[in-house]
């Protein structure tokens, strides 16, 4: 049986599995990024687990990778050409398709992680059978991913949906990427930790209320730019909050939608839980096998 070796980069944790074609994961290895490690040291990282995961395929599983799809924090350039994490300050242009297509022998097809959750949501998620609708990580950051008219809103350079660049205080906490009010630099888990002192695992009620009420914040200005109706929220800090962030984002997100189309507009949480990302990084390179396979019917590739 075939595969998709499904990777997941975020900034906190890496991951990789195996997905079966009908989206389902059969196995999956993870491991803490190593923020003292220089660039190569955290692909070693990642390349153990890749490695551990394809010899499973083999040896336990009986199955065979025939593609890599990768699901990776951005800002990246298309097809995860190089990868610019704003959490992983070491990897800064780094050349991670390549680094990957000499690992593992495959192709790879690589997309921004909340790109990739979105089509996971929509394949087999919480937006099923949707043709508009928004998916977002909030995690240890804060990204986007937007289905517009049943197609995945890429952008000039493939890093359409960055919602947690979107200010929603203006004048407050200095982001990463520079601005200032950030989405991201207010409702992150790196965020929660600067202004809490605390971890984001050990949140007080206020904090969780805020969160939410920020991320109903932004996504509203989204939702009525694009007559959205829904959004998924998935990543571990939306979910960890559970109720009380998404309630609160709820009334953040209907107090400031107030026009007739998006009046009825939902968050909701993600359907896949923990396993969306990698069955996102499935979709994306099960996406470019098809493709790719398209392309070649037609003449496109010889």
């Amino acid at each position: 049986m075939d595969v998709v070796l499904a990777i997941d980069i975020g900034g906190t944790k890496m991951a990789v599995g195996l997905m079966k074609m009908t989206g389902e994961l059969i196995d999956l290895d993870r491991v803490e990024v190593n923020h003292n490690l220089d660039a190569d040291g955290i692909f070693a990282q990642l390349a153990a687990l890749v490695t551990a995961q394809t010899e499973r395929a083999v040896e336990h599983h009986e199955v065979r990778p025939v593609v890599v799809g990768v699901g990776s924090a951005g800002p990246l350039l298309p097809n995860c050409e190089t990868i610019s994490p704003l959490n992983i300050r070491p990897w800064q242009n780094f050349p991670l398709r390549e680094r990957l297509a000499k690992l593992t022998k495959l192709d790879v097809y690589g997309d921004l992680d909340a790109k990739a959750l979105a089509l996971a949501e929509g394949w087999v998620g919480a937006a099923q059978g949707r043709n508009n609708f928004m998916a977002m990580v909030v995690s240890t950051g804060v990204g986007g991913g937007i289905v517009l008219d049943g197609q995945l809103l890429d952008g000039a350079t493939g890093n359409a949906g960055h919602i947690g660049h979107l200010i929603v205080e203006p004048n407050g906490r200095r982001c990463v990427c520079g601005a200032r009010g950030c989405l991201e630099a207010e409702a992150s888990g790196t965020a929660i930790e600067s202004i809490t002192g605390r971890p984001p695992t050990e949140p007080t009620y206020d904090i969780m209320v805020r969160t939410g009420r920020l991320v109903g914040r932004a996504c509203a200005s989204v939702c009525n730019a694009l007559d959205l109706d829904l959004v998924v929220v998935g990543g571990s800090v939306a979910l960890g909050f559970g109720a009380t962030f998404f309630n609160a984002a709820q009334d953040s997100l209907s107090e400031h939608c107030r026009l007739s189309f998006v009046r009825g507009v939902r968050i909701t949480p993600a359907r896949l839980g923990d396993r969306g990302p990698l069955i996102g990084a499935g979709a994306v390179g099960l996406r470019g096998l098809h493709r790719r396979n398209r392309a070649a019917a037609a003449g496109g590739v010889r």
